[in-house]
């Protein structure tokens, strides 16, 4: 009788510039391994110089599993993504960003969940971790943080800080993120709404917890704000792709009436902080898509003083 193949789950983090790249592998160290699976870990350097190949390679003594060193210039986010997934040999290719830990059964959870459900992708949740300096007002309300949105009992997009894919599902194989999207950020949300609507399933492992510590620059109203608006803007620009000239104007009125309303209550929760801004960021999401819908040119949000 044949031995069985190995099941291989690749890792993919894509780096540029952060020190932060050493706690994201040494959290991989200690993974719990799920039962007749072997890891490979792939590091995608986005710089313009190999400049994160030093601290893989000082850390791969600390680490038992493979790790493939990728250098992708430059400064574009899909071209790192993209050499994750062209650089993946396994069965199976996880996302964690450079300034996240993985909790130490992370990949058990997402692969019981991708078992269990035959889903092509299965999305993990992201838990911030604040200083103290924050805002009491994010700490309590927690901004930061990523869940999956079910929109009529379905995931529909997904995201990169947190997922397990399928290699072999053929809504998956040969996909590529938009290049043209790698320095505004929303080429996961384009990569996940085009994967669902090729027929890929998303899952949610709602135990498959990342952590990601929320650092100064990012607790701040601004950046908050910008995020959503982009975010509005990725939403807005797929939906323009989709619909002819009345059903985008229908879709311009409703996310202006969105954000009307949004900026409505934020005013009538003047002395509630944190569902005045959480509606306030809401509006800023929904002015987001109009903006899309009107095809301003989105945020750019990587290769940027503050991304790096």
């Amino acid at each position: 009788m044949s031995q069985q193949k190995q099941l291989q789950i690749d890792i993919g983090i894509c780096t540029y510039r952060r020190a932060t790249l050493d706690e994201a592998l040494l959290s991989l160290a200690v993974l719990e391994v799920p039962a007749g699976a072997r890891l490979r870990i792939i590091v995608a350097d986005n710089d313009k110089t190999p400049s994160a190949r030093e601290r893989v390679e000082a850390l791969r003594p600390r680490i038992a599993h493979e790790i493939a060193y990728v250098h992708c210039p430059a400064s574009n986010i899909s071209i790192a993504r993209n050499a994750c997934l062209e650089n993946a040999t396994g069965d199976f290719l996880a996302y964690i960003d450079d300034d996240e830990d993985a909790s130490e059964d992370w990949l058990v959870e997402l692969l019981a969940t991708a078992r269990s459900t035959k889903a092509d992708a299965v999305l993990g949740p992201v838990r911030s971790v604040y200083a103290d300096t924050a805002p009491e007002w994010m700490r309590v309300g927690d901004f930061h943080s990523t869940l999956p949105v079910w929109v009529g009992g379905e995931i529909r997009t997904g995201y990169t800080c947190n997922v397990l894919l399928r290699l072999a599902s053929p809504s998956v194989a040969g996909r590529r993120f938009n290049l043209a999207l790698g320095h505004t950020g929303g080429e996961d949300t384009e990569f996940f709404s085009h994967m669902h609507e090729a027929g890929g399933k998303i899952a949610f492992a709602e135990k498959a917890y990342v952590y990601e510590p929320v650092t100064e620059n990012r607790a701040d109203l601004n950046w908050l704000a910008k995020r959503r608006f982009r975010f509005g803007q990725t939403h807005g620009r797929l939906l323009q792709a989709k619909g002819n000239g009345l059903n985008r104007v229908k879709q311009i009125g409703l996310a202006s009436a969105k954000a009307g309303f949004c900026y409505a209550a934020a005013l009538a929760c003047l002395l509630s902080p944190v569902p005045r801004y959480r509606y306030g960021l809401r509006g800023v999401m929904h002015s987001g898509v109009v903006s899309g819908l009107l095809g301003v040119s989105e945020l750019r949000l990587y290769a940027t003083t503050e991304a790096a």
